[in-house]
């Protein structure tokens, strides 16, 4: 038997009131949560809508984002590869894949996770899958903190003058240039004399 409420009315009787439709805060009262608006369009690249980036804090830097994505690494499987450059693919070196920036350029790859910073030279092509926009080898991904987490969104910024700034320091002339080895000569063939053929 359900039990009983005030005045002899059992639950089965008692009518269910609607829930209203808005939030029960009182006209007036602050709102219960102060949490800043996150913007989650990290994946958008190109330069379009992104303003100048302020670098690390304090680097007193101020550098135009080039693009804005995912990053994903590439290590064992691929070392001493040829990559699309023409050089073989070292994972121990400050080196990256990018689908269009030409080979040799310089690159900052800034963390939007942590912040940290590592500076990169384009040697391949890639990544192709959607939202990826750049494949560090393992010892890039490694300083930033990218090889737990397999993909992590970043901001890339050209470094094409001098004073730039990259990881807290400026950015010499010489670094993450490693030398493009001189392409070998090709091997002298041999010729071979081949006699006519004979009639039968």
């Amino acid at each position: 038997m359900p039990p009983a409420t005030e005045g002899g009315q059992t639950d089965k009787d008692a009518k269910l009131l609607p829930l209203p439709r808005k939030l029960a805060v009182p006209p007036g009262a602050p709102a219960r949560s102060n949490v800043p608006s996150v913007r989650y369009d990290l994946a958008v690249s190109g330069t379009g809508e992104l303003g100048p980036d302020d670098g690390v804090p304090g680097d007193g830097s101020s550098r135009e984002i080039f693009e804005r994505g995912g990053a994903s690494w590439y290590g064992i499987q691929f070392h001493q590869r040829k990559t699309a450059s023409g050089e073989r693919f070292d994972m121990t070196a400050m080196t990256a894949a990018h689908k269009t920036l030409p080979f040799n350029t310089r690159v900052c790859v800034r963390s939007l996770v942590n912040g940290s910073e590592v500076l990169v030279r384009i040697t391949d092509r890639g990544p192709y899958a959607q939202g990826r926009i750049i494949d560090l080898s393992r010892a890039a991904a490694e300083r930033i903190g990218l090889i737990g987490l397999g993909i992590k969104q970043v901001a890339l910024t050209i470094i094409d003058r001098e004073g730039m700034r990259c990881g807290g320091s400026e950015v010499e002339e010489g670094e993450a240039q490693a030398q493009t080895p001189a392409a070998a000569p090709a091997p002298a063939r041999r010729q071979v004399k081949v006699p006519p053929r004979r009639r039968r």
